[in-house]
């Protein structure tokens, strides 16, 4: 029970910070991307070390990503304070947690679930790269999709909201 009111708490807190440093901070982007649209996925575009990305028709901004080599789908979450990988995705980078490795509680949209942390050692999204990134994997019944957190988000030079896109930057 301790463990979820600290998570909580946590959660709250960087949830508060975070909406208080984007409204003071978040600028339309100087350097916009060409943006190419694709039919119900969004679109990922890319000049140099900078990736533009556009919602897909339920105003999410989807993301491949190549996770420790290998590739996987992901939904950028500002909202998630660290990257989640499901448990299936897990696997296919050989991170596998035993049912004991499974020591958080976190929140989801589904409830309260538990969780086990784990780090991978680098995310690439065309040229930005980012190693050695805090994570954690929950049961695939817990989650549709892999989330893209501000474990990686944070780690950039930039991220921001402008005209409609996503602006990833290094």
């Amino acid at each position: 029970m301790r463990n979820i009111i600290i998570m909580a708490g946590l959660l709250f807190a960087f949830g508060a910070m975070f909406a208080q440093y984007a409204d003071q901070n978040f600028k339309p982007s100087e350097h916009p991307a060409a943006t190419v649209a694709q039919a119900d996925t969004g679109s990922q575009t890319a000049t140099g070390r900078t990736i533009s990305l556009t919602p897909d028709s339920n105003g999410h901004f989807r993301v491949s990503a190549r996770v420790d080599g290998r590739t996987m789908d992901f939904i950028v979450d500002t909202g998630a304070s660290v990257v989640v990988l499901r448990s299936g995705d897990a696997a296919r980078l050989g991170v596998r947690p035993m049912p004991s490795d499974f020591t958080s509680l976190v929140r989801t949209a589904n409830g309260v679930v538990k969780a086990a942390p784990t780090h991978l050692d680098s995310i690439e999204i065309d040229d930005l790269r980012v190693r050695d990134v805090q994570a954690i994997v929950l049961p695939d019944e817990a989650l549709s999709q892999n989330l893209l957190g501000t474990s990686f988000l944070s780690r950039l030079h930039r991220y921001e909201f402008a005209s409609g896109h996503l602006v990833l930057e290094q």
